[in-house]
């Protein structure tokens, strides 16, 4: 079987950071992140999905457990903004290049502010898509965010508040 590379893994590639990567059946229609982690065999904590919002004309990406769901005045605290919004869904591909479900915070069409967070710095590996429905790739959250220039910050709704 010849593996697919995707725009996300050539640059992992080019800059020799490395990888693994994890495949699953897609077929069902199950994207959503919890039924990805489960497909994968690996803990919601530790896999992670990507979110794109915007302020204006500016486009930010957050990378969250998939089981959490963003706060919006973290995020827009995180990216020094009053207040954000999610993008819709009908402009992720023209601003990312991607599809929603196979939206990988490496290799977007720009390298747009990124926020991962900070669950992510405890754990030595994490999981994110690899820019293709199917496919995830694994790797360090501190080589990750050397590669999208990211930073990492509270971004995550808890409830204790």
């Amino acid at each position: 079987m010849s593996e697919v590379k995707t725009n996300a893994m050539r640059l992992l590639d080019k800059s020799k950071t490395p990888y693994g990567i994890l495949t699953y059946d897609s077929e069902d229609g199950q994207i959503h992140g919890t039924a990805v982690a489960e497909k994968i065999g690996k803990a919601p904590e530790q896999v992670f999905k990507t979110l794109v919002a915007h302020h204006g004309n500016s486009i930010f990406v957050f990378v969250i457990p998939v089981a959490e769901e963003l706060d919006l005045k973290k995020a827009a605290r995180a990216a020094d903004v009053k207040k954000i919004e999610m993008l819709p869904l009908k402009d992720l591909t023209k601003h990312t290049g991607y599809i929603r479900g196979g939206c990988s915070p490496v290799g977007m069409k720009k390298l747009y502010p990124t926020f991962i967070d900070s669950s992510a710095e405890v754990l030595d590996k994490i999981i994110v898509s690899a820019g293709k429905i199917g496919l995830q790739m694994e790797l360090s959250p501190q080589l990750l965010a050397e590669q999208v220039n990211g930073s990492f910050a509270q971004l995550i709704r808890s409830d204790d508040e």
